[in-house]
C-alpha cells in the first residue's frame, strides 16, 4: 500500500485522515468497523470476511493472530482489542487483581482508586489490549442483583468521585500515551434498577428519577472525558436502551454534548429480535440501532448482513453508518494505532505485569477496602503464644477472594483454573504469614456453601451463550462442623470466614435470598455456642443478611472480594498491624424483604417499619469503626445565609479520644427541608479524610458548593430551590451519627436595569 495515502500520513489532522479513509471504504468494510466480535472461536473469519473493527475475549495467542491477519487486509485498519479488565487485567495469568469496585469504594479514596486504574492500564496496554469495559457507574440498591460487586455502591456522589478517578487512571495523559487504555462508563443508564433484583429486566424508572440519581455520575464522567459509554441491556418505558432516542440523542449527545463512542452491551441488537421481540428481523434492528447513535455493536454477528440489508431496502442511509464509523476511526487514529498498533510486548509484560510496585498498590487498596463493623474490644488480637482457629468455606478459597471477572469466574476459556494460586494470599495464608512468632494457626473448613447443576431450561440461551449453572445449597455436615468446633475449643480466638462464592455472582446470577447459604449458619451457631471469642470475616460480593450468631460475634469485618492481597490485609487488621479505615459504600439489610435498601430514601411513606419486621438496615451507608473513637462536636457554619452562587463553608471539631491513630472519613450531607416535589431526606454532598493521632483534637473545614444542593423538580429540571436547608456532618449516614446546622438559600438579587 502506498505510504503516500493521506490517511497514512501522521502529519495530517485526524479529521482529514478519517475523511480520506472513510471515502475509500466499501459498505461491508464500514459495517464491519462497527462490529465488535467475540474471538473465542477464532479470529480469521472475523477479520477476513466480516472486516471486524474490534474483537474481545481474545486469548493472548488470538490477539497476535488477529493483528497479523489485519496486516494482510486491503486497508490494514487496526483492530481495537477490548477486554473486561474490571478490577485488574482479569484474564491474564499473573496480572494484578485488585479488590472489586465495591471493595475499592470502601476506601472512599479517589486518589488511590486512580492509582489502581493506572496500574491496570499499564499492565493491560503491554498485552495488546486498548479498551477496558470499566468503570461501572450503576447504583446498587437491590442487593439481590447479581452485579452489586461491580458497582461503587449506592450513592451517586461517591460513585461520581470514584468513577472519575478510575477514568483518569485508565486514560492517563491522553490517548497518545502508550500506557493509556480507553475507559468505558457503563451501563448507561438505570440498568441496576431492575424488577425483583433480576438482571437485565425492564427498568421501571421515570425520567425524573433518572435525572435525580442515575444520570449524574454519567454526566460527570462524560464532561471529564470518558471516551466510551456502554449501553445497558434493559428496556425502559418499553424501549430498549439501545434505541432509546431520549436518553441517547436528547440527553447524552444533546444536553451533555457528548462526542465519544457508544458501544452496545453483549448482543443488545440481537436481543431486540430474539428476546425482547421489538424488531422482526436483523435489518430492522440494525437500522434502529444505527439511527439511535450506536457506534460499535458488540457480539451481534447478524448486524453485518442486517445493516447492509437495511441500506439496500432503504431503511437506513449509508450516511448514518458513516457517522458511526467516523467515531470509531477517530479513536484508532487518536490512539496512534496506524503508526504504532500497540501489539503485545513480551519484554514490557515481563517488566510490569504483577511487578513489585503494582503488588504494593494492591496491598494498599486491600487494606483500605476492609470495614470493621463490630468490635467488642476483642480486636486487635494480641498476647503471647496464642492459638487462632481459622475456619469457614472462604478461609482458604482464592476464587471467593478474587470475585467475579477474575480467571475462574467463567467468562473465558483460557484460564480454566483461574489465576496462579501462589499469587493470592487467602485469610489462612495471611495469618500464617503475619502471626507473631510462637502463635499457632489451625484450620478446618467447617462447611460447604453450594454445589451446581445444569439449568433445567437447557445448556444454552437462544443466542448460543451458555446458561449459568443452577446453585444448590449444601446441607450442613455434622462431621465438618464438629471438626471446626474441636479446633475452636482449643483456640484463644476463632476467625470464621464466610460469605458467598462466584457461582452466586455476576450477569444472570441474581439471587432470591441474601442469607448465608449451605452449612454456614449452622457452623456459626456451633462456634458461637463454644463461648470463645468469635470474629466473623464476611468475604462476599455484596452485603448479606447475617444470623444472630454473627451479629452477636465479638467482631465483624466486611471484606468485599478483597483481591490477591486481601488475605494478608485481613490478617494485618486482625492483629492490629494496620488500622481499620474502610467505610461502607452500601447498606446491609436485616432481611431480604427490605429490598431495595439504601440510605437516601424519598420522604413520605406510612411509618418506618414493616408490620412484622424492621426497615432499619443492619449497617448503614458510611458506617465503619476504628480501633479508637473519634468524637464530633461544634459544627459551625460561617455564613448561614447564602445564594446558589456561593460556597457553604463550615467547620467541625474532631477529637481522637483513644490510644490508637485513626483515618476518619468526615461525611457531609445536605437536607433540603421543604421541596416543591418529593425528595430524599438527605444526600451526601462532600467528604474529607483526616488523620488523627491518639488524643489529637482538630478543626476540620467542610465546603459544599451551594449549586450542588439541588433537587429535580416535578418538571424534571434540576434546580437549587431557595429556602431552609440543614447541613449534617458526622461519621455515617445514620441520624444518630450526625450533627446538624441550619442554613438558608436566598433568591438571587437582580439589579434594577
Amino acid at each position: 500500500m502506498p505510504a503516500s495515502l493521506p490517511y497514512l500520513d501522521p502529519s495530517l489532522a485526524v479529521a482529514e485522515r478519517v475523511a480520506d479513509l472513510l471515502a475509500r471504504m466499501t459498505l461491508p468494510e464500514k459495517v464491519g468497523q462497527m462490529l465488535q466480535l467475540n474471538a473465542r472461536d477464532g479470529v480469521r473469519h472475523l477479520v477476513e470476511d466480516m472486516h471486524a473493527g474490534s474483537i474481545l475475549h481474545a486469548s493472548p495467542e488470538r490477539v497476535l493472530e488477529a493483528t497479523a491477519l489485519v496486516e494482510r487486509t486491503r486497508l490494514r485498519i487496526p483492530l481495537l482489542v477490548a477486554e473486561d479488565c474490571i478490577h485488574g487485567h482479569s484474564f491474564w495469568s499473573g496480572a494484578t487483581i485488585f479488590p472489586t469496585q465495591l471493595g475499592m469504594a470502601a476506601s472512599w479514596d479517589p486518589d488511590l482508586v486512580e492509582k489502581v486504574a493506572r496500574v491496570t492500564a499499564v499492565e493491560v496496554a503491554a498485552t495488546g489490549i486498548h479498551w477496558t469495559f470499566s468503570p461501572v457507574l450503576c447504583i446498587a440498591r437491590d442487593l439481590r442483583w447479581g452485579r452489586v460487586s461491580e458497582t461503587f455502591g449506592e450513592d451517586p456522589f461517591l460513585i461520581g468521585e470514584l468513577a472519575s478517578a478510575m477514568v483518569r487512571g485508565y486514560q492517563g495523559d491522553g490517548l497518545a500515551d502508550p500506557t493509556a487504555i480507553l475507559a468505558t462508563a457503563k451501563h448507561f443508564a438505570g440498568y441496576s434498577e431492575t424488577q425483583g433484583g433480576r438482571d437485565a429486566s425492564e427498568a421501571d424508572i421515570s425520567r425524573r428519577k433518572l435525572r435525580a440519581w442515575f444520570l449524574p455520575p454519567f454526566e460527570r464522567v462524560a464532561r471529564e472525558g470518558c471516551r466510551t459509554f456502554m449501553l445497558g441491556y434493559q428496556s425502559m418505558d418499553g424501549v430498549p436502551i439501545t434505541v432509546n432516542s431520549w436518553l441517547l440523542d436528547e440527553v447524552l449527545r444533546g444536553e451533555w454534548g457528548y462526542t465519544g463512542t457508544l458501544v452496545t452491551d453483549w448482543d443488545n441488537v440481537g436481543r431486540m429480535v430474539w428476546e425482547q421481540r421489538v424488531h422482526v428481523d436483523y435489518a430492522s434492528a440494525s437500522a434502529a440501532a444505527v439511527k439511535a447513535g450506536n457506534d460499535m455493536v458488540m457480539t451481534t454477528p447478524g448486524f453485518f448482513e442486517g445493516a447492509q440489508d437495511a441500506v439496500a431496502k432503504g431503511m437506513l442511509d449509508e450516511a448514518d453508518i458513516d457517522q458511526a464509523v467516523r467515531r470509531v476511526l477517530t479513536l484508532k487514529f487518536e490512539l496512534g494505532l496506524f503508526e504504532q498498533p500497540r501489539h503485545p510486548d513480551p519484554d514490557r509484560q515481563a517488566a510490569v505485569i504483577g511487578s513489585g510496585p503494582h503488588a504494593a498498590v494492591n496491598l494498599e487498596i486491600a487494606r483500605r477496602s476492609l470495614v470493621l463493623l463490630r468490635n467488642d474490644g476483642t480486636l486487635p488480637m494480641s498476647g503471647a503464644a496464642k492459638t487462632v482457629a481459622v475456619v469457614g468455606p472462604n478461609a482458604d478459597d482464592q476464587h471467593a477472594q478474587l470475585g467475579d471477572w477474575a480467571g475462574a469466574s467463567g467468562q473465558t476459556e483460557w484460564l480454566p483454573d483461574g489465576h496462579p494460586r501462589e499469587l493470592t494470599e487467602t485469610v489462612l495464608d495471611g495469618l500464617r504469614l503475619v502471626a507473631p512468632e510462637g502463635w499457632t494457626v489451625t484450620t478446618a473448613r467447617g462447611a460447604d456453601i453450594l454445589t451446581v447443576g445444569p439449568d433445567p431450561e437447557g445448556e444454552f440461551f437462544p443466542d448460543g451463550q451458555p446458561r449459568p449453572h443452577v446453585v444448590h445449597p449444601s446441607a450442613p455436615d455434622p462431621a465438618m462442623i464438629a471438626s471446626a468446633v474441636a479446633l475452636a475449643e482449643e483456640a484463644d480466638y476463632m476467625v470464621a470466614v464466610v460469605g458467598d462464592h462466584i457461582e452466586l455472582v455476576g450477569e444472570g446470577k441474581s439471587t432470591a435470598t441474601l442469607e448465608l447459604i449451605g452449612g454456614q449458619i449452622a457452623l456459626l451457631d456451633a462456634l458461637a455456642a463454644t463461648g470463645k471469642p468469635l470474629v466473623v470475616v464476611l468475604i462476599s460480593s455484596k452485603p448479606l443478611v447475617l444470623p444472630p450468631s454473627a451479629l452477636n460475634a465479638a467482631a465483624i469485618i466486611y471484606a468485599a472480594n478483597p483481591g490477591m492481597r486481601g488475605g494478608r490485609a485481613i490478617a494485618e487488621l486482625l492483629l492490629g498491624v494496620i488500622e481499620p479505615t474502610g467505610r461502607l459504600p452500601i447498606s446491609f439489610a436485616q432481611h431480604s424483604g427490605q429490598q431495595p435498601t439504601y440510605y437516601n430514601q424519598v420522604r413520605g411513606q406510612h411509618g418506618s417499619r414493616y408490620a412484622d419486621l424492621t426497615q432499619r438496615p443492619t449497617f448503614a451507608f458510611g458506617q465503619g469503626l476504628s480501633y479508637t473513637t473519634v468524637a464530633y462536636d461544634d459544627l459551625h457554619i460561617e455564613q448561614p445565609e447564602v445564594t446558589a452562587a456561593d460556597t457553604l463553608r463550615a467547620t467541625v471539631t474532631l477529637h481522637n479520644t483513644g490510644t490508637r491513630p485513626a483515618l476518619e472519613t468526615v461525611q457531609a450531607y445536605v437536607s433540603d427541608t421543604v421541596t416543591s416535589a418529593t425528595w430524599a431526606d438527605k444526600e451526601l454532598k462532600a467528604y474529607t479524610q483526616v488523620f488523627l493521632s491518639p488524643g489529637e483534637r482538630r478543626s476540620v473545614a467542610i465546603e459544599v458548593p451551594v449549586a450542588e444542593c439541588t433537587f429535580v423538580n416535578a418538571a424534571g429540571v434540576r434546580v437549587v430551590e431557595p429556602g431552609a436547608f440543614e447541613l449534617l456532618v458526622g461519621s455515617s449516614s445514620r441520624d444518630e451519627d450526625l450533627l446538624r446546622a441550619d442554613f438558608n438559600v436566598s433568591k438571587p438579587v437582580h439589579p434594577t436595569l
